[in-house]
């Protein structure tokens, strides 16, 4: 079948352009080709051809509009053709010219000629396999896309159409339950009206019904699989759909505090930008602010300092909080310090993150004074956070190799560029509107009266908060509609580690401000990370504003409502602000480079913007009023429906002063002249007239109530039911709300099916996968028809850029959403189910968060109950929930329909016990819509009712809404509760139990059944029968939808009112008069209610309801009753023999082992007690404990009763446990009990006769590998996260590995000996070994689990590949790439450290290793209750979430035994075994329960992660550990200022179990003064460990020694354990035989049979043989399970008063020995590694290329005075210099001196152990362990000023470059590509020389080499030092020759002239030459001159004498 529709020409366009026109039916729209420089013609000629599965319905349209195309713009919209196809269904072809309508529905002169053609087949439904048409089920027609007002123009022309759009032509649109709506958009002429009006009323179609139900069935042969139950029961049971589903969860989940703590570790900080620095880090987390110590004269300080930071505040405020890490330099206490940069991230990040912690990740620091600055270091830290309950699992701690790859461990996000930019978020704020009062108006009167000024009560302005900054709008005085027009700029890293913004509008006051309304944006909302993602962006929307009511108060209670903490019970305001962001060039000149707040003005934005002002019509019924709480008295009641501020009569209108007067009661409306404007051109046909003055009424009439019984109140509403209706003016943004519909509509049927699939799976009914696959097909057609719908009202005014990007991400998801979930339906089988359903829930989350619409639009709807004019309770309905449109899918979910709604307590009220209590129950009839479809309004009403409108003059009357509906039908009906039992309930008095009682509400009727005291677990076991029950309305409806049924369970309380337990709905299997009384409906089966306690789950009720119509014969017609069958109950009625469960006979055996730790009752001792079972009425009671304190332990083993309970074992009642003490004089008093919900675990299944044949068919041979611990097997382990299995590997295999890997050695790896010496073994190596493997492990595991998810995202990209492949990633596939990446270089990086296991194996096979669980033992092996069960005893009140008080607190006890259960008559094989003993029963080969003795040995390994307990953040921790009476306590050996101590402490007690079987192991914290504080204890049940099968006494080594580090522990030795256990089981063996083989039942191991003793002698041996089987124990028929190897298991520490919150891990194990066999050898020595004493000695020999700092005094000549600094990290203060190298002019400097650094040396760990005290006024010193890393500087030495630092290398001592052999070969590519060059340890080299690059930043940032050192480092060990002593620089002893240094290189001080006259020559040699001839020169001139006259005048006078 198809369509074709030719499209011609399109005549008569004004002006010239582009055109494209579009052509649209069923949803689908198709373009035709752009035609270029129209004039005023358009020949398009294009065909377009629709295929369909069904027949064109000749109510169907088409669409056509034509469009002025743009390539810059959006294409604007010229005119629109639509038309019904009724004529072409009926003959085939059409060809019609009409006119186009434009937006505005009038006709233009533009005109379309098209050709329709629809040819059909034979045949009726088919589904097409492309997905593009499937048909919907719950969708007859297919009528859905047409959300348009216009059907048809209003004018016809041209004949051929015109009789198929007369207006009698045109059928009414039929649509199951919604009534009918004419198919046209009426014109302007009066004769459409008239024949509106005579539309007919709502008819339910029942042909569609059957139709849809034929379509479910699959008539085309479906496969069954694909019809989904639900849709199906949907479409049968519900036809009229005209109830909707109440919600069951009473309370509102935020608000109420939480505890929460945050542990941070700040490890160190790397390539900090600044010269020589002494860096602090601060943490800041909100308010509190912690700082780590300083560290002196580096650029990278290593710290590794923990913190913790406790909260007890709601979530949502937790999340919000800022969590800022910040360098700072040089603080002190007189100086703030410089800061260096800080790094930022909400807390809620962190909690997102997979469980909730960042592991050893790097920050990246940025300077927030200078964004263009680049990146200013890093720190690596790690950050928690944990919540209650949470459990956090941290990578173990042990050998942690450094991190050196910083990029691929930044502290970011999955799916967060590595490069993050700077951005500016712009949130700019427009106006505000509908204020409150937030002032008393007594002062405002005053004023009035005196100054005559009538002034707004109210000053607001808007503050934002994001990223822990602010900014405010400045305060806009006395407006209740303030104008701000200003936005407010942040700067921020793009994208930001801050999820919400907030922002708050506030009143500015004298005294404080106050939050007026708070709006929370969240950025991952307004934003899409994807390839085709957009930037944050929103609006220019209007937010909604909720908090506390409207009237002022001083002291308003609800405050915190108004601060955005809870649910808002009133609107308060609402907002039109938007948001955008720019991202920053940083390279820019004229950006400004500070992040600080900016507040700028903008331009005002027209009110068009935010869309088109349409007139809302709102209208609510009220058809039940019940459950009224009795507290609130017999006042008249009235309900109050608001929505924005209209309809609010109290306090709703805060009318601005101004001159511009509101209309009527609208805050939110547009003034009088606007508003009738609006109303002239909105409204449809005669409303224009007669609706202009049509006044709200928004609330019922005040009614008194009536008693229902004790308890409740009810309104006598019966058969007159009140009415409301609302006009409210609101932009018109309907699309956001309907698409979120449709999401919301898919995600429910979803959530349905899942919970269908899951509740299959838990019952263990058939086919789970079928009901799977259902789902899927739904959801796959639902994403389909989503991307069908979604696409509408493009061009619709006011739609921002959100809501275009948003549409095409929703789409672009849903469209990848259906795809996915075809592919997963194709890949559903049996063993999938689990895993599949998995991805499905993904699924349910995504569609829940696209569906979240981030831009209100209309507010939503409040109903409030009212008595003498005070709120009392609310309930608050998201409008658009009830918003209508004419496409079903887009309705709300309650639109038109019957809804059951709870009304609750305003605010913190509303929490805990208060909220849980109903204070009323309402029926609720309520429809929202635009004015102009509200014809529509009854339309979902239950049938049957005539209107009561209010009297009105005027001629009208029609259009006005009832005031009230009046029912002319009514149905009298009789209701069958069948009240069965309930399970599990909350424990309500003090005893631990309760005294419950059901009471069942029907409208307004209510009964209770009888109150069966002291127990949790009620068989009521009794029918209430409600006669006379009426209800109102049309009898086929009620039976389809009848009212819900509400059941409050109570407890009864002798004293005061009876306690709310809890409450759960039901719903009644109605049956009418004329049906019959029988299958498959009658008699209903028992279901069960989950009973509900505010949102936390309080048990289950098991029972039935039936509704059954009187007819007219009365109640005789009905099925009867029978009538009492105990006449020991009096009158009250049993459930019926059809529906009580049908039962068999059971045998319960019940071991009682013994009672433990049982507390005082009414401060009396526990002496006598006894336990008492009962199950279903029947019971046994044990032997009596004559002495509780000197034997625990029952007399008599076994007991028995027998039972009838209910073949179906799910119905099966619980088991209770009650422990009694029997006092003097026959008194019992309850100590405590159980409740044993389930006994399936209980049932006894006899052994599997095939697997014993399989046993007994032959021996099997268990082929060991050479290795005796390691399995020749090709083992599979399945690697899922939570295991901890060692994954073995074939040893040959790893040989050939290992060989591989000898040959071509890595680069960038520690060369490394490769023997290990047996005698340097000791326990830590074994321990240190078997941490690398644990590690291992678990990379492996998570490589493992990433391959599998990448591997099943390619299958569904590959079956996807016709999909475009830019729309398939659901995330954005850069995120992926990346992570990847980062795993690929994590795994690089690890390969080249010395904690790779590959690398280091070569050594490793030597080392025997032992288990590390990073958990408790318990979890690995079910708590060892493989046959003795512990079950905890209750007694008190439980406590509530918001209550401190935990289960724990309620335990009394825990009773210690078992349950075996079995139908009767037991088959008789079982009781012939031999040896059976019939006292003992199913409890065969059981110990036996008398005391003994043990020694308990208890090793305590280490402990992380302390919560610290000092003011200074540390704690000085000790353990303590108590058995019974006995403690030890390590006081004494306390580890000073310590949070991951090592203890290594092992601790033997004696103990007699079961007096003393609880062992406690606690960390306290040592105080110098007052008592030490308890950080956190672990507790051990060792009895349960000790009597398990899984032998958890001592643990099995991996090999058997009997010398050295791995020597032995257990007194016995494997063969005599194997023989104990053979002997135990009735096993035939062990049998050793020849060759290395030995036989256990019908298996054999293999395995060596030598032994190594000390002196090196090899003797024959059983021993390891015997171990081989105890490995592989489980392998072992009928008795096999796990033995417990050797091993280490990681604990977590608890604190009372922080229940649920880890305080620290403590690993430990415990060995327990009896004392009646052979005592054990000592306790292995695991005391902590001493550290080993090292010298490393430097020589500096000479120093090249050293950059020239100075000038020449005289000269200017360019020179240093080098000198070179150098210390061991952490030992600062021990720095040390060389003596200075003056003015050296080429960079050269030469030393020849030697530093000496002794230092302590842990080899395990790679760290340097100082032990320092802290401050002088520390107690004693503390233990700090760091890198071993060498520093060396180079400076230039200043004599007047500070020195200058010139460059500096730091060298870790166990992987650093090999120095070069020549200064020219030395480069700074030593530094930069340290990981690629081959690396040393001076632990392995011991004496290494070379040349090593000094190295500085520059001012861009940017490495440069700024001189070359030679230097020897030469490590000795002490003794070695001892033996050949050396001195420092070149004194004594071996002295170091001085250096050869040109004479410039003296001191300006000790010989300025000599030093002069050496740069003089050297510079000025020939200047000084001529210099000096010139003096010469005028010397013998000036003498000349001086004796030239004497010489003339001697001339003269001699010549004259």
């Amino acid at each position: 079948m198809a369509l074709l529709v030719h499209l011609k020409t399109i005549r008569d366009l004004r002006g010239k352009g582009d055109r494209i026109a579009k052509v649209t039916f069923r949803g689908l729209s198709l373009y035709t080709h752009v035609l270029e420089n129209c004039e005023d013609e358009a020949r398009f000629d294009e065909t377009f051809r629709w295929p369909i599965a069904s027949r064109v319905d000749e109510n169907e349209m088409l669409e056509v509009q034509v469009f002025n195309y743009s390539k810059v713009f959006t294409n604007r919209v010229i005119g629109t053709f639509k038309m019904v196809l009724q004529k072409v269904a009926e003959e085939g072809q059409l060809e019609v010219t009409d006119t186009l309508i434009d937006d505005n529905n009038t006709a233009i002169r533009a005109s379309v000629t098209i050709y329709i053609k629809y040819t059909t087949m034979d045949g009726t439904v088919g589904v097409w396999s492309d997905g593009e048409f499937l048909d919907i089920p719950g969708d007859p027609e297919g009528t859905f896309q047409f959300e348009t007002d216009s059907l048809l123009s209003g004018h016809s022309q041209g004949s051929g159409v015109s009789q198929g759009r007369s207006l009698h032509g045109i059928p009414t649109f039929r649509k199951a339950g919604k009534g009918v709506f004419s198919a046209m958009k009426l014109g302007k002429t009066k004769s459409s009206k008239d024949d509106h009006k005579k539309d007919e009323p709502a008819i339910l179609d029942m042909e569609d019904l059957n139709r849809k139900a034929m379509r479910l069935g699959g008539v085309g042969g479906l496969d069954p699989d694909c019809i989904s139950l639900a849709s199906v029961t949907a479409v049968t049971t519900n036809v009229s759909n005209k109830r909707s589903k109440p919600d069951i969860k009473m309370e509102p989940s935020s608000g109420r505090p939480v505890d929460y703590q945050i542990s941070i570790t700040v490890v160190e900080a790397r390539q900090l930008v600044g010269l020589n620095m002494d860096p602090v880090v601060c943490v800041e987390i909100g308010d509190d602010k912690k700082y780590t110590s300083m560290k002196e004269s580096t650029n990278c300080p290593y710290y590794n300092e923990y913190f913790v930071f406790d909260f007890h505040v709601p979530p949502d405020v937790m999340f919000d909080k800022i969590l800022k890490l910040s360098v700072i330099h040089s603080k002190n206490l007189l100086r703030s310090g410089t800061l260096v940069g800080t790094f930022k991230l909400d807390v809620g990040t962190v909690y997102s993150q997979p469980e909730h912690q960042f592991y050893h990740k790097w920050a990246t620091l940025s300077d927030p004074d200078d964004i263009t600055a680049g990146c200013k270091g890093y720190i690596k830290c790690d950050i928690a956070v944990v919540g209650k309950g949470d459990n956090i699992k941290t990578p173990h701690k042990a050998n942690e190799t450094d991190e050196d790859d910083i990029e691929g461990n930044l502290l970011l996000p999955e799916g967060v560029p590595l490069e993050r930019q700077w951005a500016r978020f712009y949130v700019k704020i427009y106006r505000a509107e509908g204020l409150p009062k937030m002032n008393t108006s007594i002062m405002a009167n005053v004023k009035k009266a005196f100054i005559g000024e009538n002034r707004d009560l109210v000053d607001p302005y808007v503050q934002v908060l994001f990223a822990g900054q602010r900014g405010k709008t400045s305060v806009q005085k006395s407006s209740y509609e303030p104008i701000w027009n200003e936005q407010v700029v942040f700067t921020e890293m793009f994208p930001p580690l801050c999820k919400r913004m907030k922002v708050q509008i506030r009143d500015s006051d004298k005294v404080n401000d106050v939050a007026i309304g708070t709006h929370f944006i969240d950025l991952r909302k307004i934003a899409n990370d994807g390839d085709k993602g957009f930037l944050p962006t929103m609006g220019p929307a209007w937010v909604n504003m909720y908090g506390s009511t409207r009237q002022y108060t001083l002291m308003d209670e609800h405050q915190d409502l108004n601060e955005g903490l809870g649910e808002g019970v009133s609107f308060r305001a609402r907002l039109l602000i938007s948001v955008a962001v720019e991202i920053l060039d940083t390279t820019s000149t004229e950006i400004v480079s500070s992040t600080e707040v900016q507040v700028e003005p903008v331009s005002n934005i027209s009110e068009s913007v935010t869309g088109k002002i349409e007139e809302f019509f709102l209208f609510g019924s009220f058809l039940e009023a019940t459950m009224i709480d009795r507290k609130i008295g017999d006042k008249p009641i009235s309900f109050e429906v608001t929505i924005g501020n209209y309809g609010n009569q109290i306090d709703g209108v805060s009318k601005p002063s101004a001159a511009k007067k509101k209309k009527k009661e609208g805050g939110g409306g547009e003034s009088d002249e606007e508003e009738s404007e609006l109303i002239q051109q909105n409204s449809s046909e005669d409303e224009a007239d007669d609706d202009g003055d049509l006044v709200s009424v928004s609330s019922s009439p005040p009614m008194k109530p009536v008693i229902t019984d004790r308890n409740y109140f009810h309104l006598p509403y019966f058969e007159k039911k009140p009415c409301i209706y609302i006009k409210s003016w609101w932009q018109d943004q309907r699309r956001r709300l309907y698409n979120s519909n449709i999401m919301d509509k898919i995600a429910d049927k979803l959530e349905e099916g899942l919970n269908d699939v899951q509740e299959i799976i838990k019952t263990e009914t058939a086919y789970p996968e079928r009901r799977l696959r259902g789902v899927l097909e739904e959801l796959s057609t639902g994403c389909n028809r989503f991307v069908t719908l979604a696409n509408k009202d493009q061009n619709q005014a006011g739609r921002t850029k959100l809501d275009k990007e948003r549409l095409k991400s929703c789409m672009r998801e849903m469209e990848s959403m259906g795809q996915q979930a075809k592919l997963i339906r194709s890949q559903v089988k049996r063993n999938t189910v689990r895993d599949k359903l998995k991805m499905v829930q993904n699924f349910l989350h995504r569609l829940r968060f696209l569906a979240d619409e981030p831009q209100h639009s209309i507010p939503d709807v409040f109903v409030w109950m009212m008595s003498s004019n005070k709120r009392i309770a609310y309930a608050r309905i998201p409008s658009k929930d009830i918003l209508y449109s004419i496409v079903d899918e887009e309705t709300g979910k309650d639109c038109g329909k019957v809804k059951a709604v709870f009304l609750r307590l305003p605010g913190k009220k509303g929490f805990g016990p208060a909220g849980w209590t109903v204070q009323a129950k309402m029926e609720m009839y309520l429809w929202l819509g635009l004015n102009k479809q509200r014809k529509d309004f009854l339309s979902g009403m239950p049938n049957g009712f005539e209107e009561n409108k209010a009297p009105r003059t005027g001629s009208c009357l029609q259009s006005l809404p009832p005031i009230s509906l009046v029912y002319n039908m009514k149905q009298v009906f009789q209701l069958r509760a069948h009240m069965y039992q309930a399970r599990s309930l909350f424990a309500a008095d003090s005893s631990g139990l309760s005294d419950p009682f059901a009471r069942v509400f029907f409208s307004t009727h209510s009964q209770v059944t009888e109150v069966l005291s002291e127990t949790l677990c009620p068989t009521w076991d009794q029918l209430l029968v409600f006669d006379d029950v009426e209800l109102f309305g049309e009898a086929g409806e009620l039976r389809d939808d009848p009212p819900i049924i509400v059941v409050e369970v109570y407890d009864q309380d002798t004293v005061g009112k009876a306690e709310f337990i809890g409450r759960t709905f039901a719903k009644p299997i109605t049956k009418m008069c004329d049906e019959h009384y029988g299958p498959p409906r009658f008699p209903p089966q028992l279901e069960y209610y989950q009973i509900y306690r505010g949102n936390s789950t309080a048990g289950d009720l098991l029972a039935a309801f039936e509704l059954l119509q009187i007819g007219q014969g009365g109640r005789a017609e009905l099925p009867a009753i029978n009538g009492p069958t105990d006449s020991d109950r009096g009158p009250i009625l049993p459930v019926p023999m059809g529906i009580r469960p049908v039962l068999s006979r059971y045998r319960i055996e019940v071991l009682f082992w013994g009672l433990r730790d049982l507390k005082r009752v009414n401060l009396a001792q526990v002496d006598r007690p006894r336990v008492d079972i009962e199950c279903a009425g029947r019971g046994v009671q044990s032997a009596l404990i004559v002495n509780f304190k000197k034997n625990p332990n029952f007399s008599t083993l076994v007991k028995w009763f027998e039972v009838d309970l209910p073949e179906n074992e799910l119905l099966h009642p619980p088991l209770n446990i009650r422990v009694v003490d029997c006092r003097a004089f026959g008194r019992y008093t309850l100590v405590g009990s159980h409740a044993v919900t389930s006994l399936r675990r209980f049932i006894y299944s006899p052994p599997d006769k095939t697997q014993n044949n399989w046993a007994s068919a032959g021996d099997v041979i268990v082929n060991m590998g050479a290795n005796p611990s390691v399995r020749k097997m090709d083992t599979v382990v399945k690697l899922d996260a939570s295991s901890d299995a060692v994954i073995k590997v074939d040893v040959n295999e790893e040989e050939k590995e290992e060989k591989k890997k000898k040959k071509k050695k890595k680069k960038g790896e520690v060369e490394e000996d490769d023997e290990t010496d047996e005698r340097m073994l000791d326990w830590w190596s074994k321990y240190f070994a078997s941490i690398e493997t644990l590690m291992e492990i678990l990379r492996a595991q998570e490589a493992a689990l990433a391959e599998a998810e990448e591997r099943e995202e390619q299958e569904i990209a590959a079956e996807g590949a016709d999909i475009k492949p830019d729309d398939l990633p659901v995330k954005g596939s850069k995120g992926k790439e990346k992570s990847r990446d980062k795993s690929r270089n994590k795994d690089k990086k690890k390969s080249h450290h010395a904690g790779e296991g590959t690398e280091k194996r070569p050594s490793k096979p030597k080392v025997n290793e032992l288990l590390v669980y990073n958990k408790e033992l318990e979890a690995e092996y079910d708590n060892f209750e493989d046959w003795l069960h512990t079950f905890n005893l209750y007694r008190g009140k439980a406590g509530d979430d918001d209550e401190a008080a935990l289960d724990d607190d309620r335990i009394v006890g825990r009773f210690k035994g078992s349950m075996c259960m079995y139908k009767l008559p037991l088959s008789e094989e079982i009781t012939r075994e031999a040896g059976f003993d019939p006292n003992m029963g199913m409890f065969q080969s059981i110990p036996h329960n008398d005391p003994i003795n043990v020694l308990v040995r208890v090793f305590v390994v280490r402990a992380t992660d302390l919560h610290p307990a000092d003011v200074n953040g540390k704690a000085d921790p000790y353990v303590v550990i108590k058995l019974g009476k006995s403690e030890l306590k390590d006081k004494e050996n306390y580890i000073s200022k310590q949070l991951n101590p090592v203890f290594g402490k092992a601790f033997d007690m004696e103990a007699t179990f079961p007096m003393e079987s609880m062992l406690s192991v606690s960390v306290y914290d040592w105080d110098l003064v007052g008592t030490d504080d308890l950080i956190g204890e672990t507790k051990i049940d060792l009895e349960n460990r000790y009597y398990s099968k899984h032998r958890a006494t001592c643990g099995i080594a991996n090999n058997y020694s009997v010398h050295g580090y791995n020597m032995w522990r257990d007194p016995m030795k494997p063969s005599q354990i194997l023989a104990k256990l053979c002997k135990e089981g009735k096993l035939d063996g062990p049998h050793y035989g020849p060759g290395g083989r030995v036989k256990v039942a019908n298996r054999i191991f293999m395995g060596a049979t030598e032994i190594e003793d000390e002196t090196g002698l090899k003797k024959q041996t059983d021993e390891h043989l015997a171990l081989t089987v105890l490995k592989h124990w489980e392998e072992i028929p009928r008795v096999g399970c796990k033995l417990i190897p050797e091993h280490v298991e990681t604990r977590p520490l608890f604190h009372p008063e922080k229940p649920g919150i880890e305080q620290g891990r403590i690993e430990m194990w415990v060995d327990m020995f009896p004392m009646d066999m052979p005592a054990p050898g000592p306790a292995i020595d695991i005391s902590p590694r001493k550290p080993k004493n090292f010298e490393l000695r430097v020589i500096i020999w000479n120093t090249d290329d050293v950059v020239l700092e100075d000038d020449a005094f005289m000269t200017g000549e360019k020179m240093s005075d080098i000198y070179v600094k150098g210390w061991l990290k952490g030992q600062q203060e021990d720095k040390q210099d060389t003596d200075v190298h003056y003015h050296s002019l080429t960079g050269e400097g030469n030393f020849n001196w030697r530093f000496v650094f002794p230092f302590d040396y842990l080899m395990a760990e790679e760290k340097i152990v100082i032990s320092k005290k802290e401050s002088m006024f520390s107690w004693d010193e503390t233990e700090y362990k760091i890198p071993a890393r060498l520093t060396l500087q180079v400076w230039d030495a200043d004599h007047f000023s500070a020195d200058d630092f010139l460059g500096a290398i730091e060298l870790d001592l166990n992987r650093f470059p090999r120095g070069a052999k020549t200064a020219k070969q030395c480069s700074l590519g030593m530094v930069q590509n340290e990981a690629e060059l081959p690396c040393i340890s001076i632990f392995k080299q011991k004496r290494v020389k070379g040349w090593w690059p000094f190295v500085a930043r520059d001012e861009n940032d940017e490495m440069e080499l700024t001189g070359k050192v030679e230097a020897e480092l030469h490590l000795m060990s002490a003794e070695e030092a001892e033996k050949s002593p050396v001195g420092l620089g070149r004194n004594e002893p071996d002295p170091l020759e001085k250096p050869n240094r040109p004479n410039t290189s003296l001191s300006w001080l000790l010989s300025p002239m000599h030093v002069v006259c050496i740069l003089a020559w050297r510079q000025y040699k020939l200047h000084c030459v001529l210099l000096l001839g010139a003096v010469l020169g005028l010397l013998f001139l000036g003498l000349l001159f001086f004796s030239m006259p004497s010489a003339l005048s001697n001339k003269i006078f001699n010549i004259a004498g």
